[in-house]
């Protein structure tokens, strides 16, 4: 991948997250995007907005930050997420019935995933039907040999356990957090250790990695034939918005450009600590 920049898809959900001194563009797999294209990748975004104010002015924060769009516009809001802070940790309100729930099959976007070197997505963007279909069949047009990063990205009661086994049926890096696990735990009667449950995971789906991140404590990265396990380094936390989107872009980006697992691992780590320490998802790397 020497000769040109990887290209990489983010499929889901696009909104405005809203805190309480304003609005910022955010959406787990568009912040994926963000962050490998401000570290060097070719990102799109796959997703739709509506025909209102905000959906043309998150159009004009994804042209600032060039990354390429394949955005509909459909007849419903943009979408938007109330977050609420406590010790810089966010809370999230999810607005149902948004332009993201109802994204459409369109050539632009089989093209799109067609061509990517990796391609993201996670359970939120499918809570809806009209979306769930258009995603599958995205993910059907990946290439083979492409990185389909599942981050599973739970939120609120928008997943089941037939679900996330549908989605780590088209994935080969899967992403959970500490927080997470304890849940697929309970959803798909999962025993041991989290490294045994890691692995037992790791080995079922036929992954190539498996990222497992425990906030503040640490972070490990398991493939059939390597780990890497990093501490995670002391911040002064702004706010966490985006900071597991900020890894995932990271590492996918630093793979592509042929960077060894640890390598890579040390990357999503230092670009997630630094995220942290601003406001928002897409934070200026200048």
């Amino acid at each position: 991948m020497a000769d040109r920049k990887p290209f990489i898809v983010g499929i889901g959900e696009l909104l405005w997250d809203v805190f309480p001194t304003g609005k910022r563009a955010g959406g787990a797999p568009i912040n994926f995007v963000y962050h490998a294209t401000q570290l060097g990748a070719d990102g799109c975004a796959v997703s739709a907005v509506g025909d209102d104010d905000w959906g043309r002015e998150i159009l004009q924060e994804l042209a600032r930050s060039h990354i390429q769009g394949v955005i509909s516009t459909v007849p419903y809001p943009t979408g938007r997420v109330q977050v609420e802070l406590k010790d810089g940790i966010p809370s999230y309100t999810i607005v149902e019935d948004v332009a993201w729930d109802h994204l459409p099959l369109t050539p632009e976007a089989l093209t799109a995933v067609s061509r990517a070197d990796a391609v993201c997505y996670g359970t939120l963007s499918l809570r809806h039907a009209h979306t769930r279909e258009t995603v599958k069949k995205l993910l059907a047009a990946a290439p083979q040999g492409a990185l389909r990063f599942f981050d599973v990205n739970l939120r609120q009661s928008y997943y089941s356990k037939e679900l996330i086994e549908e989605l780590l049926g088209f994935a080969n890096v899967f992403k959970l957090n500490d927080d997470e696990l304890v849940i697929l735990r309970d959803l798909f009667g999962l025993t041991g250790s989290d490294e045994e449950v890691c692995r037992a995971l790791l080995q079922k789906y036929h992954l190539r990695y498996l990222i497992f991140t425990a906030g503040d404590k640490y972070s490990v990265i398991y493939t059939p034939d390597e780990i890497s396990r990093i501490n995670t380094p002391r911040v002064t936390v702004e706010d966490t918005v985006g900071a597991g989107d900020s890894f995932s872009g990271a590492f996918v980006c630093a793979v592509l450009m042929g960077k060894t697992l640890k390598e890579a691992h040390e990357a999503a780590v230092k670009i997630a600590a630094f995220v942290c320490t601003r406001a928002g998802a897409w934070p200026s790397y200048l």
